[in-house]
């Protein structure tokens, strides 16, 4: 079978029989590729713990008739040890995984700005270099605007009307972002300044913004909610990890 080489990371894993596993990975140069992990649930498995989800490898993948498999894994950054040891940063990586498996739909498709987000948000988590569910909110907005669906927070998607703290403002999923006073629709829900801001600096990837406004539990569950429902609506299905932070 024909042998390529390739980086990536581990997004899920499947039982397989009696000691294999089919691995789902978000790699740099073939995109998603799914591959069949042999004897990787033995105890003297030569691939260890290096298939684990979170973890980023370096492969030699056999091309087969429906799945490749995995004929060499090597270590490049274990997250998955400092992740999985913190339950809110655990939740946060299955978030992250999870989106990517369901936004990346076409293997062996490159996706090299994914991958490269999906590398960010998982090594900023391993670091704990932020709050983690900020980390995976900011994730999910940052992927769905590489995939097209960026919100709209400058202006009102229907007149225009640049953003401002002195009005009231509506925040309109299918719509595509925000609506002002005269013309939000019935479905449009009421969104404070501070989770606007909050929303925007989210999408940005702003962390001097992130890190360094306090920022009360409730404007931290109003824009957490609508990264899930703007998540499920572009998604056309819910991204169920994101419950677990709820």
């Amino acid at each position: 079978m024909p042998l390529y080489q390739d980086e990536g990371v581990v997004l899920r894993t499947v039982k397989l029989g009696e000691a294999d596993r089919i691995v789902t990975l978000l790699t740099r140069g073939h995109g998603k590729i799914r591959a069949v992990a042999k004897g990787v649930r033995r105890t003297k498995s030569r691939f260890g713990g290096r298939l684990e989800p979170f973890m980023r490898v370096s492969l030699l993948i056999a091309e087969g008739r429906s799945l490749d498999v995995v004929s060499q894994a090597e270590s490049i950054s274990a997250y998955a040890g400092s992740i999985c040891s913190d339950f809110q940063a655990y939740t946060a990586a299955n978030v992250i995984c999870e989106t990517a498996d369901k936004l990346v739909v076409t293997e062996k498709e490159p996706a090299a700005a994914q991958y490269r987000l999906v590398l960010g948000a998982l090594n900023a988590l391993a670091k704990h270099a932020h709050d983690s569910s900020a980390i995976g909110d900011s994730y999910v907005l940052r992927a769905l605007a590489i995939a097209g669906w960026t919100p709209r927070l400058r202006a009102c998607v229907v007149c225009g009307e640049p953003i401002s703290a002195s009005l009231g403002w509506y925040f309109s999923i299918p719509a595509g972002g925000l609506m002002c006073v005269a013309d939000h629709t019935p479905e449009s829900k009421a969104i404070s300044w501070d989770a606007l801001c909050r929303l925007s600096a989210l999408v940005e990837g702003d962390w001097g913004e992130l890190d360094g406004v306090p920022v009360t539990q409730t404007i931290q569950r109003e824009t957490h909610q609508m990264v899930e429902e703007w998540g499920e609506y572009y998604l056309e299905r819910p991204i169920r990890s994101m419950r677990l932070l709820d």
